[in-house]
């Protein structure tokens, strides 16, 4: 299967399903909720040109994400995982799919100059600079890659924050972005315990190849654990005030903690690895949710 937002039209995938592939929509529309989260939270409202910035961070990661296929168009081509994806299935030629990430951050851009502050702006570009001139590149040359890629899951909710008149060294900001940096190794680490030999058989680095899945399994239970502790801490910033937000973030932490325990446990599966990589995306939604409605209840 080539991912749910692809449309498939008589056997064939649609124009819109491989636009929507190449932008990795699925990635790029949760990168635009912790924009708006982060503006929510400074804002404490919906201010009428938040739908505009929300879009211009939308486009700029989707441009930065179709230009990410085209920089890995011969490595997905190796992997049972990607192969499928529109430019090695060849549905795509790679000239088509760089024109319209090209575009997309173009797009991306001219609305942040117009709508955002200029530091939003600049954060948005290096967002982009990150992903594709930063850990694109490494991937191929450390599998610990990850981590300094992480700060790209950051800084989205900075953007938001900076967006709606905050300051980028707010320590309320800081604390936000920290959140979802150390959310985003484990997320990834998860991903790898299930798909991390294709990586190695594609000639990628890849922490499979260097660590047992069991010292790797452990290595994520530590940094699931961190991740909602990184979250019990936001309240001491002032992001989380109201004791119903204290009490469904302590919970959720909590059930976080004992549901990724079971990585520690000797029976090692692929099913076990999907379920803690679904248990921790559910977990990001839910502090996403229960920070925005806390931005709209200031």
């Amino acid at each position: 299967m080539a991912g749910v937002a692809t449309v498939v039209v008589g056997g064939s995938r649609s124009p819109l399903g491989l636009a929507l592939e190449l932008a990795k929509i699925r990635i790029t529309a949760m990168v635009s909720v912790t924009t708006a989260m982060g503006y929510v939270l400074f804002a404490g409202e919906v201010r009428p040109h938040l739908p505009a910035v929300v879009c211009g961070v939308l486009l700029l990661a989707c441009g930065s994400a179709a230009f990410n296929h085209f920089q890995e168009r011969e490595i997905d081509a190796k992997m049972t995982r990607t192969r499928r994806r529109p430019i090695p299935s060849g549905a795509v030629r790679p000239a088509t799919a760089l024109l319209y990430a090209a575009a997309l951050i173009t797009a991306g851009a001219g609305i942040l100059a117009a709508c955002a502050t200029p530091t939003a702006l600049v954060l948005g570009l290096v967002c982009l600079f990150w992903y594709n001139g930063v850990y694109t590149p490494l991937k191929r040359t450390t599998p610990f890659a990850v981590v300094p890629g992480s700060l790209i899951g950051a800084l989205p909710p900075v953007i938001g924050w900076v967006a709606a008149g905050g300051s980028a060294l707010d320590p309320r900001a800081l604390a936000l972005g920290a959140f979802f940096f150390i959310w985003q190794v484990p997320h990834f680490w998860l991903l790898l315990l299930v798909h991390g030999r294709e990586y190695e058989k594609a000639g990628m680095p890849s922490l499979t190849s260097v660590l047992s899945t069991a010292q790797l399994s452990r290595l994520t239970f530590v940094w699931m654990a961190t991740t909602a502790l990184a979250c019990l801490l936001l309240p001491l910033f002032g992001l989380v005030q109201h004791g119903w937000a204290l009490a469904v973030l302590g919970l959720g932490s909590s059930w976080l903690v004992l549901a990724s325990a079971r990585l520690l446990s000797g029976s090692l599966r692929a099913s076990l690895f999907r379920a803690a990589f679904f248990a921790i995306n559910l977990y990001a939604l839910l502090v996403i949710l229960v920070l925005s409605v806390e931005g709209l209840l200031q």
